[in-house]
């Protein structure tokens, strides 16, 4: 193999790619990084048997072929180089890498022991980058972090029509994000569940310019992909029932609350400086203003008030804020509305954009609150 390539554009495409390589390999020959030369451009794959990765660069090719190398090392390489183009070339057991006056050797991996990448499924449809970015920034909230239940790790994704739902729970809490977006098959009525540490790995490296292809097998329903700027990333998804939660959300809400989004959330950073770890901050709703408070009667203690706009009766709630602070976090309007049925059923939060308007259902919080002493 003999390859000239912009070194910017090889540093980019190698990190992006070497990404999905796991810290601990179940094999030696998963840390590495496939590269093939050919038909003018360098094309770049990873793959540890649940996730796979494959980019592509313009490339001058001189002599095509394939080399097999560590990923981790050679993305290290790659951003260190001089702006300058690149050179890759092979011969016998080493490739070398050069740009300027630097240059790399490194060793060949046995590239008949590489897997053969799974192939990708038919596209499903296709969506704003921006959008569908958005939207697993809000739907991953609740994202468990244990491994113990598979399936609470992921986010149940409900495809119907030009309707896509994306739903998360950790059984303390529950987010769901929805969105439009353009289907292959109007009539679609489809559901995947995709690791969430997966789809947040999607998010952070979308090109907003372009929109995102995902890529499903209906009959199969065991493996997704995603498109993007010509990145294609596929996830082996999660084999398991997702809970049941829609019976979460109240048919009715009898009191309403709103509140600047801001101005909560600073208020929660506030008061619970003093609170314990794990404990909760409690909020007290009468008349026309919250009363935040933290902290016992022999510890240390704050309380802020804030103005609200309240509908229904007085009621005292009190809520894990860390917790409180993410939900509040991923919404992206100025005002939350907070809607509470009693003191021990899950609070449903919700963004809207004027104080006096309507709230938005594009996204939903659902926060279980805690028990607390007086």
């Amino acid at each position: 193999m003999k390859a000239e390539v912009n070194s910017a554009s090889l540093a980019d495409a190698v990190a992006w790619t070497s990404r999905v390589i796991p810290a601990r390999p179940a094999t030696p020959i998963l840390s590495g990084v496939k590269l093939e030369a050919i038909d003018g451009t360098l094309q770049l794959s990873a793959f540890d048997y649940e996730v796979s990765a494959r980019h592509h660069i313009e490339a001058g090719i001189d002599e095509p072929g394939t080399a097999v190398v560590l990923g981790k090392l050679l993305a290290d390489i790659a951003k260190s180089l001089p702006a300058e183009k690149a050179y890759l070339s092979t011969e016998g057991s080493k490739l070398t890498v050069t740009s300027g006056k630097s240059s790399f050797s490194l060793q060949l991996m046995p590239e008949t022991e590489y897997p053969d990448l799974p192939i990708v499924p038919a596209k499903l449809g296709e969506v704003d980058a921006d959008v569908f970015g958005h939207a697993i920034t809000q739907a991953s909230v609740a994202v468990a972090r244990e491994e113990n239940r598979p399936v609470l790790t992921g986010v149940k994704m409900q495809f119907t029509g030009d309707r896509v739902v994306m739903t998360a729970t950790d059984r303390f809490r529950l987010s769901r994000a929805s969105f439009t977006w353009t289907p292959q098959d109007p009539e679609l009525d489809t559901v995947a569940l995709v690791r969430g540490s997966l789809l947040r790995d999607v998010a952070r490296s979308l090109d907003t310019s372009q929109n995102v292809v995902l890529d499903f097998d209906q009959e199969k329903q065991s493996l997704m992909g995603f498109e993007n700027a010509g990145r294609v990333s596929t996830a082996q998804l999660i084999d398991g029932e997702f809970p049941a939660v829609d019976r979460l959300f109240a048919d009715e809400y009898p009191i309403h609350a709103v509140l600047n989004r801001g101005d909560l959330i600073d208020a929660i950073r506030r008061v619970s400086l003093v609170a314990e770890r794990n404990a909760p901050i409690r909020m007290v709703f009468a008349g026309d203003e919250v009363v935040l408070s933290a902290g016992a009667a022999d510890e240390s203690q704050a309380t802020e008030s804030l103005a609200v706009d309240m509908d229904g009766e007085e009621i005292t709630v009190a809520f894990n804020p860390s917790y409180l602070v993410d939900g509040l976090s991923a919404i992206s309007e100025p005002y939350v509305r907070m809607k509470m049925t009693t003191a021990v059923k899950a609070v449903e939060f919700n963004g809207q954009k004027e104080a006096d308007g309507e709230e938005s259902l594009d996204y939903r919080y659902l926060l279980v609150p805690m028990r607390f002493t007086d």
